[in-house]
């Protein structure tokens, strides 16, 4: 493969090929060398662009962040509801759904226990994705869907309990400790006066952590999924 004049195209094909390696063989398995082999460029051409192999890495999660947080501002603009907290619970359920922002949850899921990563998270957890939710929930105050006092604050608490306290690869837990903590959540937004944690929510989230490996490997599934 010829190095393309164009910069931004260049780092995109590295991003491509990268991301995929990665979901194939896992980030640790991938050598920079056979990024640069699949890529079909001279190894120049790939440092000029990237130092390491995380630094491809760093690239591949800050454009996942990105497709996350506009796909968010395209499901606010576009998904009509009789009221702002059905309007969220949609947006929600959808988000768990969408298959290419979780395309490369199997690399991330290695990177869960790096400090930086589980920063990386939170930050956008609380300056990119709250803010947004945070809007729902003013508009949900406003049609009295919704009723608690802070919705800042309330999606904040939100968006890192269910991205980071949730998380069973981080802590280790089965899918049955995983479905008591959802429930827990489910529990506090309707104290908080914010009733969006849905079954539906519950169950794809379950699903998603299945579909991509994050429990223990000896952890029963089913009976996590049977218990209450």
């Amino acid at each position: 493969m010829a190095r393309n004049k164009h910069p931004e195209q260049t780092v995109q094909q590295i991003l491509n090929v990268a991301a995929q390696l990665f979901t194939d063989k896992g980030f640790e398995k991938t050598s920079i060398q056979d990024i640069i082999v699949a890529l079909g460029m001279s190894k120049g051409a790939v440092y000029h662009h990237f130092k390491s192999k995380e630094d491809i890495l760093d690239a591949v999660m800050e454009q996942q962040f990105n497709y996350s947080a506009q796909m968010l501002d395209r499901l606010v603009s576009n998904t009509t509801a009789t009221t702002a907290r059905e309007k969220l619970v949609r947006i929600l359920e959808y988000v768990v759904s969408d298959q290419q922002a979780h395309s490369l949850d199997r690399v991330l899921r290695t990177q869960i226990k790096n400090p930086v990563f589980i920063v990386r998270g939170i930050q956008q957890a609380v300056r990119i994705d709250a803010p947004v939710i945070a809007t729902i929930l003013r508009e949900g105050i406003a049609d009295g869907s919704i009723h608690t006092e802070d919705p800042e604050a309330c999606a904040e608490v939100f968006m890192m309990l269910v991205n980071i306290w949730i998380n069973p690869t981080l802590f280790g837990r089965n899918s049955s400790e995983t479905k008591q903590r959802l429930y827990f959540l489910q529990r506090l937004m309707n104290m908080l006066g914010a009733d969006i944690v849905s079954e539906s929510l519950i169950e794809r989230i379950l699903d998603q952590h299945a579909a991509i490996g994050s429990y223990p490997k000896l952890d029963d599934q089913d009976n996590g999924r049977n218990e209450g």
